[in-house]
């Protein structure tokens, strides 16, 4: 039976109840150092701006370390980390104390204006502060790891390319899955002709926010809460805000539910979709998308959708043919016909290439990818290992040794900003339903002018790019 965007997942990746979601599945409801050791004895203080010597460790800040960005630092923690910054120090307080030799600061402008012993500086905070924080780092010479998706909208990611190269430093976007061995090996069996020409993509996360707010204890919240509670007192609201409109503070954005909602996260596409499409993107060397097109279920004007399908057309590029890539949210992708039926699709999420002599699929960051049908797996002969390989799969340490070598990282914002692009204007087309006709080169949509408000943001009075 054919799948629609309604016949959605929850959490656990189950199929939900329909009748808890206020849609039927029938109706379809579109919402808005590789150093040498001649550089080892070179002292920090001969080298140009922004240069680390090999032998040297990062003096790295943290901001946003309460979530995601612990753990990031834990494959930091050989570095210096010198400072820590969070708006909210009880939530980042099990960090606080992880690091005590850290200054701790609260406005990441005042440790960045403040504190001159800064190399890098590593971002986890939510999606909608991502590129005035990433700016403000850059301007002030520091190195930037950033946390996917590299940016809240579609401009951002260009700026934040440009603004990478002209401010010379290095960057990388936490899609770690970008550093692993598997999708390394996916790649080269690709570009070797494993299975023929591609000319369609299936990627999946069959995971959902519902109920909205879901780490939150209620989850009655389909449109922003009415009440206001108090702000606790160890939290800074105003710069938790950043660039996003001015609105009372509530438990159901902070800490940890803020990706379901419109104004501060990229919902499952900002979530999964950096790490699952990052596979099709490196492989097939996708560029602009010429057309979008998207359905959703159970969405609104605050919220992101429960579920829902996207179509990319890409057009072809050099002697590679033109692709379709097909994105499914809250749902899996459909399975293949006549291949393997014993065998399970990857849990959460994952992606396969159909080709015209056979298939590829993988897990949702592009790991253990088997060639389809199994026969093909068994006897095909893997060529030879042309990408580098990542010590370890650590991907903040890849970042690091580029700081050092002085070259690009794995996933820098000139990829990282091509991969987030893709994935925010399937969230544009899920929120006007309609197809859509991208002008990669002019950053605009030639059919629908409506649909191109989307493509900027309008920043609060004192934020800025």
């Amino acid at each position: 039976m054919k799948r629609q965007p309604c016949d959605v997942a929850n959490g656990q990746g189950q199929p939900a109840n329909p009748d808890d979601r206020g849609c039927s599945r029938r109706k379809f409801l579109t919402t808005t150092v590789a150093a040498t050791s001649v550089f080892a004895i070179v002292p920090r203080h001969v080298l140009g701006a922004g240069e680390i010597p090999p032998s040297e460790r990062l003096n790295i800040a943290g901001i946003g370390v309460g979530g995601m960005g612990a753990g990031n630092l834990e494959n930091l923690k050989e570095q210096n980390i010198v400072a820590l910054c969070d708006v909210d120090h009880d939530y980042a307080a099990p960090t606080f104390k992880k690091y005590p030799r850290a200054r701790l600061w609260t406005d990441y402008r005042e440790m960045l204006t403040e504190q001159k012993d800064i190399d890098a500086v590593l971002i986890a905070t939510p999606d909608h502060t991502h590129a005035v924080i990433a700016m403000a780092a850059m301007r002030a010479g520091k190195h930037v790891y950033l946390q996917k998706p590299l940016t809240h909208n579609v401009a951002e990611a260009r700026t934040l390319a440009r603004a990478s190269a002209e401010h010379r430093v290095i960057t990388q976007m936490g899609n770690q899955g970008h550093s692993a061995e598997g999708v390394r090996s996916l790649c080269e069996w690709i570009w070797d002709g494993a299975i023929g020409e591609i000319r369609e993509v299936h990627a999946w996360c069959d995971l959902t926010y519902y109920p909205w707010g879901h780490a939150y204890w209620s989850s009655k919240f389909s449109e922003r809460p009415s009440d206001t509670p108090a702000v606790p007192k160890s939290l800074n609201w105003d710069v938790w805000l950043g660039p996003a409109k001015d609105r009372p503070y509530h438990p159901a954005y902070h800490p940890g539910t803020w990706r379901c909602w419109w104004d501060f996260g990229c919902g499952m596409m900002g979530d999964r979709g950096a790490h699952t499409l990052d596979a099709a993107v490196w492989a097939l060397k996708l560029g602009y998308p010429t057309r979008i097109e998207g359905t959703s279920c159970g969405g609104n004007a605050d919220v992101h959708p429960i579920s829902a399908m996207v179509t990319y057309q890409f057009p072809a590029r050099g002697e590679l043919p033109p692709v379709k890539l097909t994105w499914w949210e809250g749902l899996r992708a459909p399975w293949p016909d006549g291949l393997d039926t014993d065998l399970e699709m990857p849990r959460e999420g994952g992606i396969i290439f159909h080709g015209s002599k056979g298939k590829i699929m993988a897990n949702h960051i592009g790991g253990r990818p088997m060639l389809l049908p199994a026969s093909l797996h068994r006897d095909y002969r893997r060529p030879a290992k042309t990408l580098p390989r990542i010590e370890g799969e650590n991907h903040e340490l890849d970042w690091v040794r580029a700081c050092k070598a002085g070259k690009p990282a794995g996933s820098d914002f000139d990829y990282a900003g091509r991969l987030t692009e893709i994935c925010l204007l399937g969230n544009i087309a899920k929120r006007t339903g309609f197809p859509l006709q991208w002008d990669g080169q002019m950053m605009k949509f030639t059919n629908a002018p409506e649909a191109n408000r989307f493509v900027h943001a309008e920043y609060r009075k004192g934020w800025s790019l």
